[in-house]
């Protein structure tokens, strides 16, 4: 494998892990020079109009979400492991990529960068959630 083409693999799967710190970092700066207000309401009324937005807009992802009610079970319990199995999958042809002889370097960098996208999705942001836990 080519040392260009292994770095640009390497920052693929360390750089989606590294995002929820780098976004946190920054919402951190900008709150030190605003004073950590941010978009607030001015007065009650305000609040309440934004809480009662919010509870829409999470009422209405909820309702996308929500399977039928006369669904069956196995179809269910298999819609709700999808992202996981998918993730499994993916990893698993990352790791066959790897060790298979005759895969084009492409094809290598490509399924280690979708490996890194799922292991930022599986652990990123917990594993940045517990580093930042551990400095306090």
């Amino acid at each position: 494998m080519g040392g260009g083409n292994l770095m640009s693999a390497l920052l693929a799967l360390i750089l989606p892990a590294l995002v929820p710190m780098v976004t946190d970092t920054v919402r951190g700066i900008i709150n030190k020079f605003t004073g950590g207000a941010g978009a607030q309401p001015n007065n009650v009324a305000e609040a309440i109009q934004l809480m009662k937005a919010e509870t829409e807009r999470l009422q209405a992802v909820a309702a996308l979400d929500t399977p039928n009610p006369n669904i069956s079970k196995w179809v269910a319990d298999l819609r709700a492991s999808c992202r996981y199995i998918i993730a499994i999958l993916v990893v698993l042809n990352a790791i066959v990529c790897m060790y298979a002889p005759g895969v084009p370097e492409d094809n290598i960098v490509m399924s280690l960068t979708l490996a890194g996208s799922v292991w930022s999705f599986l652990f990123g942001e917990r594993m940045y959630l517990t580093i930042k836990g551990a400095k306090k």
